[in-house]
């Protein structure tokens, strides 16, 4: 690290910390802590719900995964547009009507406080892989940065942020998100820059390598030959095909704006109806082309690497290495004193960002969903914001712990195992909230069924996936679902069964006023 580059880090850290404890001594209530008083304006929420969006998976597994594959699973990516679409129209109002915290308030009042529960605690678990898996991403930055081992490298990452977020609440977050969405985009023009300056043929030789060895393509690794095969269009549950890719990126988005407390938390601090939908709109517009920048960026670093070899940039190709090492490579490597500093910062600054979003709405979600509905009651809100920051304080120790399990892992790309994590983990919160949103029947009962069918479904996967089946079983099943589809057929397996026993059991008279589409009331909403 030179001098420069280290004044530049110290600078954003400190900067990161103020405003932590600055709006620490403001957040004295859990409305205040948790959704900022319901007073941000929609462009504010949509650049805090992109800082959010663009974590340490964007800015370096995305790169990674198109210096080491294609763009296969950017697919994904475009789907978003859809799924704000329809968030947007049908998701917004069940929110926006009444005064809840949490997402997971709505299915209480739906199917009964056993639901409730139950969906709060899969967030938290899923939400907990997901900041480990964001942690440990830092941390393959700070130790190719510093050289200091990658457990130092977990603790530094952790602590800072947990700082602010434990200290400012929600406001923390949402100003300091919108601060490191600036600096992450300019981190990331600046190293495509720099890519373009050194490679002798600029753009023009980036984008013809990258056609001729088919960077470009809606392709992947074959596991036979390790060379890059063209996806098939087809429908199938055995591989990765692009028709499959985007109902995967649909499921996961409409997943993200229905059941992600990260995200109906700040639909909830708009300060209107109105306001959460332009959040929605303009965290879309920001994050695909940001997606698929840093997909090209990947194929950049490709192109540089072929025009200037290097033993390490090769084994990150081959698999010797990590590929997610590659981008930190470049920028400790091949940037000036200064730029590195910045860039190293907007790195930092995307995987802060998710981390505390995250982490903040584990706190509201514990303390909402769990706490104080059925462990402590009736205590006064100043409990309740110590009990908050005590919540968030644990959520960070879980994030450094599970980062430090990452480091023994084994992937072909960390954004290839994130996407195995979050549909093997979803636990059929979709298909529940879909239940719920577009059905008058069914109650508790029905929804605990459709639970049970999902769970029980996701169990196995993951049985099979570890290799604690017996050996015929496993392969059978290997040859025949990619673990990529875990998050969908859980989520229809909860939607069918759940309708299915519903339609068989007795109704019971209930009043399902603006609990479901098609008993909204017509009062316009805040």
């Amino acid at each position: 690290m030179r001098p420069v580059d280290i004044i530049v880090l110290v600078v954003y850290f400190a900067s990161m910390s103020l405003m932590g404890l600055y709006f620490g001594r403001r957040a004295k209530s859990t409305e205040r802590y948790f959704v900022g008083n319901r007073a941000y304006p929609g462009w504010l929420i949509g650049i805090s719900l992109f800082g959010a969006t663009i974590s340490s998976i964007t800015f370096v597994a995305y790169p990674a995964d198109a210096y080491k594959t294609a763009y296969l699973r950017l697919l994904i990516c475009f789907m978003l547009p859809v799924g704000v679409l329809i968030a947007s129209r049908f998701f917004v109002p069940f929110f926006r009507r009444g005064q809840i915290t949490s997402a997971f308030e709505y299915l209480e009042g739906r199917f009964g406080p056993k639901t409730r529960l139950y969906a709060a605690s899969v967030f938290i678990l899923a939400q907990c892989v997901r900041i480990s898996l964001i942690q440990f991403l830092v941390a393959v930055l700070m130790h190719e940065m510093t050289g200091w081992n990658v457990t130092i490298c977990i603790l530094l990452g952790g602590l800072v942020t947990a700082y602010y977020t434990v200290h400012g609440g929600i406001e923390a977050v949402i100003w300091t998100d919108f601060v490191q969405s600036i600096i992450l985009a300019g981190g990331g023009l600046l190293i495509l820059v720099v890519i373009l300056t050194k490679v002798p043929g600029g753009l023009g030789q980036v984008v013809s390598t990258g056609l001729a060895d088919g960077k470009f393509m809606l392709g992947d690794l074959d596991v036979t030959d390790g060379q890059l095969h063209a996806a098939r269009w087809a429908p199938s549950l055995s591989e990765k095909t692009i028709s499959m890719l985007l109902l995967l990126g649909l499921f996961q988005w409409l997943a993200e704006y229905s059941s992600n407390q990260e995200v109906v938390q700040k639909y909830c601090a708009a300060r209107s109806a109105r306001d959460a939908r332009r959040a929605m709109w303009v965290c879309c517009c920001c994050s695909v082309p940001t997606w698929a920048f840093f997909m090209f960026v990947g194929t950049g670093l490709y192109v540089f690497y072929k025009c200037f070899p290097e033993p390490d940039a090769a084994a990150m190709l081959s698999g010797g290495q990590k590929a997610e090492g590659i981008l930190p490579h470049f920028v400790t490597t091949q940037l000036p004193p200064g730029l590195s500093g910045i860039v190293i910062a907007a790195v930092l600054a995307a995987a802060m960002s998710s981390m505390s979003s995250a982490m903040n709405s584990i706190s509201a979600v514990g303390i909402t969903d769990i706490y104080r509905r059925h462990l402590v009651k009736n205590r006064d809100d100043g409990h309740y914001v110590k009990a908050a920051k005590r919540l968030t304080l644990v959520s960070s120790v879980i994030m450094i712990g599970g980062a430090y399990g990452l480091t023994r892992t084994d992937a072909k790309t960390l954004q290839h195992l994130a996407t195995e994590f979050a549909a093997i983990i979803a636990g059929g919160l979709l298909g529940l909230y879909m239940f719920g949103f577009f059905s008058t029947r069914g109650d508790g009962r029905a929804a605990g069924v459709g639970i049970l069918c999902a769970v029980g479904f996701s169990a196995f996967i993951s049985l099979v996936g570890l290799g604690w089946l017996p050996k015929g079983i496993s392969t059978a099943v290997e040859s025949r679902f990619d673990t990529y589809y875990t998050g969908i057929v859980g989520n229809i397996l909860t939607f069918c069964a759940g309708y299915a026993l519903a339609c068989l059991l007795p109704r019971r008279p209930r009043d399902l006023t603006n609990l479901t589409v098609w008993t909204q009331s017509s009062a316009p909403l805040d």
